[in-house]
């Protein structure tokens, strides 16, 4: 029900409904005044959130601040969230990820380097398709096809939800009290929720934020004022996030 209802949530955010519920209003509504103020309004919100030097200021404001590989001590177990993959029912002999597969590949950089010794993968299926297979078996997959050792892998393929993520991982942890130093990774954009989750269930970390959506600000004319779409999707995720944010806050999960 949960993953029924934030999904419903996150459509119901979507600027682009926004956009598309105002120009509705500017076409049907018999108020020739309340008519144009729906069209400007739908115009001034497709302006605002198209244009891609205000996203990236609004992405830098949430994203947690990267951390310097050189400042990365060592570190018994990294725990990777999942959230990367997808699933193409057509195409099941390969894995398929998308942009936040710097999660995995920056804990296997990690690795490489000897800064973090085991990788615990929590992850269950993030959709309603009963053949998904969980994402943590994804993503082992991936690490053992990159030559990391089956033992230094550990996995989680129960939770859905970043809460579950953290209430799993835990159970986990616990039963390898061995494992001191924890390296927390995910998203930038992702950060705040899952070190809520992860305080909340008493585990002690530190973060490693990966896939940033954020840059550094660039004053160019077609930077500052040149509408993009992909300015507007990336509003629909930092919406999503702060949502979920809020929502976890509220139900006291972080």
């Amino acid at each position: 029900m949960f993953f029924i209802l934030s999904k419903t949530l996150d459509f119901l955010l979507m600027p682009l409904v926004w956009v598309l519920l105002l120009l509705f209003l500017a076409v049907f509504l018999k108020s020739a005044k309340w008519r144009r103020i729906s069209l400007i309004s739908a115009l001034a919100m497709l302006l605002f959130f198209t244009n891609p030097f205000i996203s990236n200021l609004a992405w830098r404001a949430w994203e947690a601040k990267p951390v310097p590989v050189s400042e990365v001590g060592n570190y018994d177990v990294a725990v990777v969230l999942t959230g990367v993959t997808s699933f193409k029912p057509d195409i099941k002999d390969r894995v398929h990820t998308n942009k936040g597969a710097d999660r995995f590949l920056h804990t296997l950089q990690l690795y490489r380097m000897g800064k973090v010794e085991k990788i615990l993968i929590t992850g269950g299926k993030g959709f309603l398709l009963d053949e998904m297979p969980p994402e943590a078996e994804q993503l082992k997959r991936i690490m053992l096809m990159a030559g990391v050792p089956e033992e230094d892998l550990v996995i989680e393929t129960g939770a859905v939800n970043t809460r579950e993520n953290a209430l799993y991982a835990a159970e986990v942890l616990r039963q390898h009290p061995s494992w001191k130093k924890v390296l927390l990774v995910t998203s930038a954009f992702h950060m705040r929720r899952s070190e809520g989750c992860f305080r909340k269930v008493g585990v002690t970390f530190d973060s490693y934020p990966t896939d940033f959506y954020s840059s550094e600000p660039v004053l160019t004319p077609d930077y500052t004022f040149m509408p993009t779409p992909v300015a507007f999707e990336a509003w629909h995720h930092l919406i999503h996030e702060v949502a979920g944010y809020v929502v976890y806050k509220v139900l006291g999960y972080c």
